[in-house]
């Protein structure tokens, strides 16, 4: 049964490096509640996560104040012979609700290519007082020798490498993508396309490719779409059928759901049919039909007398009301508007495939399989679930964390907290159980994951247990119960390892891992950076010297990462 749930618990969805974290006092720094800490990687010798009174006030574009920060510090960075501005381009200037910030993403680029995974955030004060600069910076570019010579493989070359790699012709629902980048692989540095391949057929796929560009040798690969154990589908892929929105006249209409609980669901009316589309939020809701095939997004669902208490319906009416609830969660309590925060619909397909034994994310949409009645009922029956899937939709959209090694993991345990902090909110059996609701219907009191006790289902609670392989893309669904137990710690409070934390509650919880999440968390974030981030989200909303502070720091205490 374990080697059973290690496989299983994969369901629902870069190297380790040693770094030292130091805080230079703890006691509030201009302005406002910003805490003076300096976190460096020991293996470059580069800064991760740097706050304080980094500079003095400016009139200066909030950029410019960035770039002037980082070309005093270059050697502190090792960004070489090139300035700032030519070292990373502006992504994104939004912001920050709170502090009144102006908070600016980079990307690191060398010779005007982009950097894999090396993106940074800087947080500007309304004085124009560099504050915190978050993320680590690739060092020494311009000593990498294999930086210097041709580049020998063009894309499509990248993208056949990448097909013959995977080994099977798959049907594709977009065009594969292949993009140059600059790519660490441990010690190395290269050129490198990252290809992206999305398929559903044979099986769903979401595959990025690393193909130095030199050698078109495969260096890494990772599939962000997570297959389970079990029957695969053997499903004939329909043509895809329309699924256009309709117009009509919004009405409310009721339905059983998995587990046999009546819902009221937001319908509309569209001739003589009422159809599982919600028109009355920020983000129209759309819930299809699928019909055991694997066409997405599949047929927007329909009925007669807008009742929904037929067998099938289950599905359907779960995964209509939890969207709901997922997408009241996010906008009651952090006023953000669907996962991109500008109103993206939220579609959802059930009835994927025969006995699928899983849901997922696919860059667009959710979609969820009827299970196999024995490992699982229909995925669509569980609130966290639903609530996990659409915050990797969230993540994707902020900080983007690599679904790789810490990175992953992290994206991981933040679609379990948000997952879990959904189904509390609308108080439906709630627990610190992940997958409690749809899985193996016949044995009582099992899950897919633990948070108050990851140790139950053979996951780390602790950093000296973390797994250190590459399997399940370096351990993403296993280590993320290291940050599962510091969250749970963080609401409930309690002592682990002989380390006690005083728990703070799981709104409190939300909001600080929700806001480091956006505005401090990078694509390459590490355990030990996450906890920088999170001490001081912890500090700009509820100050430098608070009992919050104080537990974020103590809930990764007791799990070992400093």
């Amino acid at each position: 049964m374990k080697k059973k749930k290690q496989a299983l618990k994969v369901l629902l969805s870069v190297g380790i490096l040693s770094s030292s974290f130091a805080f230079a006092h703890t006691s509030s720094a201009a302005p406002n509640n910003v805490l003076s800490t300096e976190k460096y990687n020991k293996e470059i010798k580069s800064p991760e996560f740097i706050s304080g009174k980094l500079s003095g006030p400016s009139s200066q574009k909030a950029q410019d104040v960035v770039f002037h920060y980082m070309n005093t510090n270059k050697d502190k960075y090792k960004l070489g012979n090139e300035n700032a501005q030519n070292s990373f381009k502006v992504t994104e200037v939004v912001k920050d609700p709170v502090e009144k910030a102006t908070v600016v993403r980079l990307q690191q680029v060398y010779n005007n290519i982009p950097v894999w995974g090396s993106t940074q955030l800087a947080h500007v004060a309304t004085d124009g007082t560099l504050k915190v600069v978050s993320g680590t910076v690739a060092p020494d570019l311009d000593k990498k020798e294999k930086l210097k010579g041709q580049k020998q493989v063009d894309s499509k070359k990248a993208i056949q490498a990448a097909e013959k790699d995977l080994g099977f012709k798959p049907t594709y629902e977009k065009s594969p993508s292949s993009e140059l980048y600059i790519y660490q692989n441990g010690s190395d540095t290269t050129y490198a396309y990252v290809v992206n391949l999305n398929f559903l057929n044979p099986e769903p796929g979401n595959y990025y490719y690393f193909v130095d560009a030199t050698s078109g040798k495969v260096l890494d690969k990772y599939n962000t779409i997570d297959s389970v154990a079990g029957p695969k589908a053997d499903v004939k892929q329909a043509a895809k059928p329309a699924a256009k929105p309709v117009t009509g006249t919004n009405a409310i209409g009721s339905g059983k759901g998995v587990l046999g609980d009546t819902k009221s669901l937001k319908t509309t009316l569209s001739g003589s049919a009422y159809y599982l589309q919600d028109n009355t939020r920020g983000a129209t809701i759309y819930t299809y039909d699928a019909k055991n095939r694997t066409s997405l997004p599949g047929t927007l669902w329909a009925d007669t007398d807008n009742t929904y208490n037929a067998t099938r319906d289950a599905a359907a009416v779960d995964a209509h009301y939890y969207a709901g609830v997922t997408y009241d969660y996010y906008k009651n309590k952090f006023n953000r508007n669907s996962y991109d925060n500008a109103g993206a619909p939220l579609k959802s397909t059930v009835h994927y495939s025969s006995g699928y034994n899983n849901a997922f994310w696919n860059g667009s949409q959710m979609v969820y399989g009827d299970g196999d009645g024995t490992t699982f009922v229909p995925l669509s029956g569980g609130l966290d679930v639903i609530g996990h899937e659409l915050t990797h939709a969230v993540t994707e959209r902020s900080s983007n964390l690599i679904y790789q090694y810490e990175s992953g993991a992290l994206n991981e345990a933040i679609s379990d907290i948000f997952g879990t902090l959904v189904e509390y909110y609308d108080n439906r059996n709630p627990d610190w159980e992940i997958g409690e609701d749809i899985y193996t219907p016949g044995t009582s009191g099992d899950a897919l994951r633990s948070m108050s006790n990851p140790a139950k289902y053979g996951d780390p609670d602790h950093y000296s247990k973390r797994y250190t392989g590459s399997s399940d893309n370096g351990g993403v669904h296993t280590n993320s119960g290291i940050i599962n137990k510091a969250a749970y710690l963080l609401a409930n409070g309690g002592t682990h390892y002989g380390v006690t934390v005083t728990g703070i509650g799981g709104d409190k919880l939300g909001k600080i891992y929700y806001r480091a999440n956006t505005l401090y968390f990078t694509q390459s974030t590490t355990f030990s950076q996450a906890r920088a981030g999170l001490v001081q989200a912890a500090a700009d909303l509820y100050g430098s010297g608070s009992q919050e502070v104080i537990s974020v720091g103590k809930s990764f205490d007791a799990v070992g990462v400093q």
